[in-house]
């Protein structure tokens, strides 16, 4: 098997990304290490920049962080502790950009080199001047963790990079309004809509084109070309399987997408998808049934979805085709295999 194809179904995240957590929990007077000692996270992880840990994983860090720290906006101040190299060679190349959205273009463009989300990936609206990503979703107390703490980073790295505060226009949340929503208004410095149909940040017209602090046009340069060779090869050994397989988890939303769909995806007609695959003794009946196992096992696994939540996800018509599928993957009921393989 390909190592492009990660253990975890639903993604994986940087190590990188605890360096944050780790400052905004200190923030609050205590200690990360016993935290990260319960989740096995070791000295050898966190000094290894490739090291990563499924994003499952990260989301229960956070949640039990929230707990230690009593404070359920934790998420915004992993934000505000948050500097541009905690994203790696992308953040670096981030800010040596000319303006603020050249930068988030980049930030945003290279952001599979840190992590991997099986929903969908960042992206940058050009023309609207917003930054959006996906969660996993339905939404619990385990991932509206890392909702707060992406769209608090980004906002952070804008004001690092111009030397700002109001930076914002607006901000998009997908999860209901929580009862501490009066922080995120004052953090973020701008209305916020919770109970929106995207998780996005929205810039001033004026700090779009505002140059960057750190702007640095050779560098620049030189970082981009050495993050597209980074991302390149992460690619190169994608096969078309693989391709179809990253097509497809997003799209599994509320519905089965059809080969149509996913060929249109990857520009190109069924017919030449089917014979592709076929090509790699695969059908894409057989695709569809292995991307919803993989995914199933994870989200039985390590979330805590409702067993019908995830039927929704994984776009079956309902509870009852998910738990005969279930078994017929794994020789038990979801709820066995929840109480003997959860973590």
């Amino acid at each position: 098997m390909s190592t492009h194809l990660r253990p975890n179904a639903l993604g994986d995240i940087s190590v990188l990304y605890l360096g944050p957590l780790a400052r905004a929990i200190q923030a609050h007077g205590t200690t990360e290490k016993p935290l990260f000692r319960q989740f096995r996270i070791t000295p050898a992880q966190l000094a290894a920049p490739d090291a990563r840990i499924s994003i499952p994983r990260f989301m229960r860090i956070g949640e039990a962080a929230i707990r230690q720290t009593g404070n359920p906006a934790l998420g915004l101040t992993m934000g505000r502790m948050t500097r541009p190299v905690d994203a790696g060679q992308s953040g670096l190349a981030a800010i040596t950009a000319p303006d603020v959205a050249t930068a988030l273009a980049t930030l945003t463009r290279f952001s599979l080199l840190t992590s991997r989300n099986s929903r969908g990936h960042p992206h940058w609206n050009a023309a609207a001047g917003e930054a959006g990503f996906y969660s996993i979703r339905p939404y619990n107390r385990f991932n509206l963790f890392v909702v707060d703490s992406v769209l608090a980073a980004w906002t952070q790295f804008v004001r690092d990079i111009t030397d700002a505060t109001a930076v914002l226009e607006r901000v998009w949340i997908e999860y209901p309004e929580p009862a501490h929503a009066a922080a995120f208004e004052r953090w973020f410095g701008c209305p916020v809509e919770f109970g929106a149909d995207r998780n996005a940040i929205r810039l001033r017209e004026p700090v779009l084109l505002a140059a960057s602090r750190h702007a640095q046009p050779a560098m620049h340069r030189q970082l981009v070309q050495e993050c597209d060779a980074m991302l390149a090869k992460i690619r190169s050994g994608w096969s078309m399987t693989e391709r179809v397989r990253e097509q497809l988890m997003p799209l599994l939303n509320g519905q089965a997408p059809n080969i149509e769909t996913v060929a249109s995806q990857l520009g190109m007609g069924p017919w030449t998808l089917r014979r592709e695959l076929a090509a790699e003794n695969t059908r894409f009946r057989d695709l569809m049934d292995a991307v919803r196992r993989d995914l199933a096992r994870d989200y039985v696994r390590e979330t805590r979805l409702k067993f019908s939540e995830i039927a929704w996800v994984l776009g079956f018509s309902g509870p009852p085709a998910f738990h005969k599928a279930f078994r017929r993957w794994f020789g038990v009921s979801a709820g066995v295999f929840r109480q003997t393989e959860g973590e």
